[in-house]
Formats: structure tokens, C-alpha cells, sequence
């Protein structure tokens, strides 16, 4: 089994979409459960894309390709997944700020926190702090992921934190921000919990966050 697990785990890391859905299809025919291959294979594999990522070996478009073979073995898991009722690492959304369309980056913090095991919800671009506070209610998230590609849009930060302390919900989430201009001492003082430098350390720290 330890082999299955290691050619997922590779497969996903060259970003072959097709082989990392087969082999994980062909793992579940040999027994292997589906809660051992997510964390054993997906998430590993994951986790050595993201290393690779921060360290300057991969880039942007090889991650994303890592990412959705991840999406195409979840696929064939998901339904065995709900089955179990397996708990997700954390239920995470993931939006651009009101005034900015960047969405790249906010792409690839979504795709590695789904491939490091969260339910992670993408909620888009150019999203009012009233759309982040209706998100909260509805999903009920432990984790909000801001993200502002301009220093114009970065103060959307600070209204959207102020929204959910109005609305009563800023105890129930934890706020991690991130985008090119953003520091970690601006999160720091806009009373953020975390910032995030790149989709990598977004994984680690929403880890840390929900630990």
C-alpha cells in the first residue's frame, strides 16, 4: 500500500490530473481506506508542492496544476469521505476585497487549503463587507481569508473585521489576510489573526490557527 500511496503523492506533485484520479481509484479497488489516502497521498503530496513552493522550486502554474489533480482524486473520494462523515481539517472561505478584481492569488490560497484538507469556499472578487458577514452566517467558517492586490482596496480589510464585530461574529472566525501590498504588521494593527505571505504559509497557518 505504502507504494499506491507514494505514486499518488508523485503523480500529484508532476500534476498529472488523470493518473492521480485513476490511482486513487485504483487504490480504493485494492482497500485502501479513503481517510488513508486523503491524508496518506492528497494531503502529503500537497504539502510537498507547498514546501517546493515557498522554497522558489515550483511556481504559480505548476502548483496549479498540482492542485487540480488534488481536485481530481478529492473528486473520487468525496462521496466515500461524506460517507465516513471524515471532519475536515476546518471550513475556510476565501474572498477579494470590495474595489479590487485581482483573484489569482485567492485562487491558489483556495486550491492549497482544499488540498491541505479544509473545506475551503471560494466567495469571489470585489466582495462588501456585508457580502463577508452574509457569507459567515451562512457557511458558519472557522477561518475568513481576505485577500487585496492594492493598497487602495487594503482599508476593505479593516471594514469588513469591523462589520463582524457589529454583527456579533468576529468571536466565532478566525481573519487571516494576505495580497501584495499587505504586511503582517498592517494585520496586526486592523486586528487581523494571521497574515499569510503566499498560498503555502496560508495552509500552515490556518493549521495553526485551528489547532
Amino acid at each position: 500500500m505504502a507504494d499506491k500511496v507514494h505514486r499518488i503523492a508523485e503523480k500529484l506533485y508532476k500534476g498529472d490530473i488523470d493518473a492521480v484520479a485513476e490511482l486513487v481509484q485504483d487504490a480504493l479497488d485494492a482497500g485502501m481506506a479513503p481517510g488513508e489516502i486523503l491524508s496518506d497521498a492528497l494531503i502529503a503530496g500537497m504539502d510537498a508542492v507547498g514546501r517546493d513552493f515557498k522554497d522558489g522550486v515550483l511556481f504559480v502554474p505548476e502548483v496549479m496544476f498540482s492542485a487540480r489533480a488534488m481536485k481530481a482524486g478529492m473528486d473520487v473520494l468525496r462521496p466515500l469521505l461524506a460517507e465516513s462523515d471524515m471532519a475536515s481539517s476546518g471550513k475556510c472561505l476565501v474572498g477579494t476585497v470590495k474595489g479590487d478584481l485581482h483573484d489569482i492569488g485567492k485562487n491558489l490560497v483556495t486550491m492549497m487549503l482544499d488540498g491541505g484538507g479544509f473545506e475551503a469556499i471560494d466567495l469571489g472578487i470585489d466582495l462588501a463587507p456585508s457580502a463577508f458577514v452574509d457569507a459567515v452566517r451562512e457557511h458558519k467558517p472557522d477561518l475568513v481569508g481576505m485577500s487585496a492586490l492594492l493598497t487602495t482596496t487594503m482599508v476593505q480589510m479593516k471594514a469588513t473585521i469591523d462589520a463582524l464585530e457589529e454583527a456579533g461574529l468576529r468571536d466565532s472566525v478566525k481573519v487571516m489576510i494576505g495580497g501584495a501590498p499587505v504586511t503582517a504588521a498592517f494585520a496586526e494593527q486592523i486586528g487581523a489573526d494571521a497574515y499569510a505571505p503566499d498560498a503555502a504559509t496560508a495552509v500552515e497557518l490556518a493549521r495553526e490557527l485551528m489547532a
